[in-house]
């Protein structure tokens, strides 16, 4: 019997997570922003590119966005979307530990929710800042503690038991949650003025029978032992997963959705 293939991550990411959750938070890192039009805008860790593509339209014709990520897939299925009116969008591979960009080539960095993933986020706040013009300002977004998140709480903490792992190893997305340790990021690499504005969104997912199954796909992504499971036994996994979380989830869960709220910090500093 013909197997179907498996879903393409960088697909699923884009078709489920980035409507239900990454639109709400793109719309709030830009408002802190502030483009206008004619700047140059560098998004870091774009994945799919949601945030270069709302912010395309805002520095408009003579303006330029750049989105770089480090994941070939992520960048095929940015290209792949329609591009939308405004500033043309180009998309490059690319580490944000040595961004590929002279000194001064953009008014604004934007990165959401990227900075808590990268192995050396002191030196990625570097690059952020020397790239940068005199007078930009990198604005990120970072989620705030996972004790804030309760259905991901849930979900992390079963699948480490799943896997016999601490549960810091699938915590990464809310690593730089404490505001003054990123404050002190951006401090420390050069920023002049630092603010962090706390803020909260809701987050909803359609189809809330496929919740689980994909944030648990996301979150043991990393895991050795996940990748080598085979359909029946990740079907299992899923099983125990679900119903250890149940619990919880059956508090925000509605006929047709998951929602709930989250809370991020974003950092606005100021390359002056």
């Amino acid at each position: 019997m013909n197997q179907q293939p498996a879903p393409n991550p960088a697909q699923v990411y884009e078709q489920y997570f980035v409507p239900a959750m990454f639109v709400p938070w793109a719309t709030i890192l830009l408002r802190h922003a502030a483009l206008e039009p004619g700047e140059r805008v560098l998004d870091v860790a774009c994945g799919t590119g949601v945030v270069a593509r709302h912010a395309a339209p805002q520095v408009a014709g003579t303006g330029k966005v750049v989105g770089l990520d480090m994941n070939p897939a992520m960048l095929g299925v940015a290209r792949a979307l329609a591009p939308p009116q405004g500033a043309r969008i180009e998309w490059q591979e690319g580490n944000a530990q040595a961004l590929p960009f002279s000194d001064g080539s953009f008014e604004a960095v934007l990165c959401q929710h990227g900075l808590q993933f990268f192995p050396d986020r002191s030196q990625a706040a570097r690059e952020m800042r020397r790239v940068l013009a005199p007078g930009g300002r990198a604005v990120a977004i970072v989620l705030q503690g996972l004790d804030r998140h309760p259905v991901f709480q849930a979900l992390m903490e079963s699948v480490s038991r799943q896997f016999g792992l601490p549960l810091p190893a699938l915590a990464t997305p809310f690593a730089l949650s404490d505001a003054d340790a990123l404050r002190a990021l951006f401090s420390g690499a050069g920023f002049g003025g630092v603010d962090i504005r706390p803020e909260t969104t809701e987050v909803r997912f359609t189809e809330p029978q496929r919740f689980v199954p994909l944030a648990a796909t996301s979150s043991a992504a990393a895991i050795p032992a996940f990748a080598q499971l085979e359909g029946s036994a990740r079907s299992a996994l899923f099983d125990k997963v679900r119903a250890e979380v149940d619990p919880v989830i059956a508090r925000y869960r509605s006929a047709d959705a998951v929602a709930f709220p989250m809370f991020a910090h974003v950092a606005v500093a100021s390359a002056s």
